[in-house]
């Protein structure tokens, strides 16, 4: 184990919707641009340095999301997704220099190789599961050198470019790369060529083993990796109001959805991760409690990070210490309705966890209706 050392927690901007109940239409919010501005907005102003857009058929496009959101925010970074197969390396490269420009060089990618073979079919990709590993990593080469500034020639069993180039380059000289894959052919890639190295929330044994995999094959290629863990947070001021909220927001969650999403989890997708994520709980609502605070309950019905940290603050953080022990420096966080659940973590959590420092607050002497005035009352003042 390691030290706990300087941790990042960054949010999550809901494009495929949102709401107060999984599995129910009730209190849902729909991925409205005006919507997803308030969340980047707040979650800017309460100190989060970054946050993650999905991508995925359900969702609204992750570039043109983040390039209008990026004008209405001032120090918050976009994770967007790279898709290997999707589109080809050198548009990607050229969709990176203009959105890192753009956000003046808050652009984070996120590497996104695996997903539904279904919904991957329908975008064209039919590659077999480890040979899409093999195509991301001749993408990321082409992509790398473009975005660096070199002219491209190159020729593999996947792309062919030749004379390829950026006229107009990033401002950052190497905009990080995110990845999470949880596979052989995964970690390789990310042993190879990435620099986070992201899981989905499990218990902290089994990340540790996962980290510690990814760790020696990096080595093996002279390389170091850093590392995250992408959960849900549900935190109140006390552990009772924590497990009510949790329990409140798959209570309309029925049993037939249950049954439909895990067989679509386990029998039509091939991630390793996502396998991993359902057989946590397999399906059953009385095997929810799948570590300390670590409840499984938002992966019966949701695909990919299906895990929440449940709990007061005090407990919260004292989970998110275990996982910096084994080597975790970031946080990928959301929470149900993300906007204020983004108010709560950054309120009750992030003071335990030392984060949010540099926050402007307002000073002391404001009055409003939630502080006692002492107008004139010199012994009210005293006895403050």
């Amino acid at each position: 184990m390691t030290q706990p050392g300087p941790l990042d927690f960054f949010w999550f901007i809901p494009t495929h919707g949102d709401g107060s109940y999984l599995g129910s239409e009730r209190q849902q919010r729909p991925p409205e641009h005006d919507y997803l501005r308030e969340i980047a907005q707040a979650v800017d102003r309460l100190g989060f340095p970054g946050v993650l857009l999905p991508t995925g058929q359900s969702c609204e496009d992750s570039w043109i999301t983040a390039a209008g959101l990026a004008s209405h925010t001032e120090r918050l970074k976009f994770l967007v997704a790279l898709r290997p197969g999707v589109t080809s390396p050198v548009f990607a490269a050229r969709q990176t220099a203009a959105l890192d420009r753009l956000s003046n060089g808050r652009l984070l990618l996120n590497v996104v190789v695996g997903g539904n073979p279904k919904e991957l079919a329908g975008d064209g990709v039919f590659l077999p599961h480890d040979q899409r590993y093999e195509q991301a990593a001749e993408f990321l080469k082409i992509w790398r050198d473009l975005v660096s500034g070199r002219t491209v020639n190159f020729e593999g069993q996947h792309y062919r470019v030749e004379n390829g180039r950026l006229d107009l380059l990033p401002v950052q000289e190497h905009a990080p790369l995110y990845f999470g894959g949880s596979s052989d052919a995964g970690q390789d890639l990310a042993a190879e060529q990435v620099d986070m190295y992201l899981t989905w929330g499990e218990p902290v044994a089994q990340v540790a083993e996962k980290i510690e995999r990814a760790r020696k094959k990096a080595t093996l290629k002279g390389r170091k990796l850093r590392f995250g863990i992408r959960l849900h947070f549900i935190v109140r001021e006390t552990e009772d109001e924590a497990w009510a909220a949790a329990d409140r927001l798959i209570s309309r969650i029925t049993d037939e959805q249950i049954e439909v999403a895990q067989a679509r989890f386990l029998k039509e997708m091939d991630s390793v991760g996502q396998r991993r994520m359902a057989e946590l709980h397999g399906g059953r609502r009385d095997r929810l409690l799948v570590g300390p605070n670590l409840w499984a309950g938002v992966g019966l019905v949701r695909g990919g990070a299906g895990t929440a940290l449940v709990g007061s603050p005090q407990s919260i953080a004292a989970r998110i210490r275990e996982y910096q022990a084994i080597g975790i420096d970031t946080v990928i966080g959301s929470g149900y309705p993300h906007l204020e659940e983004a108010y709560r973590v950054a309120e009750l959590l992030f003071p335990e966890l030392g984060l949010g420092e540099n926050v402007r607050r307002p000073r002391r002497s404001i009055e409003n209706e939630f502080g006692i005035g002492f107008y004139g009352d010199k012994r009210l003042q005293a006895a403050s």
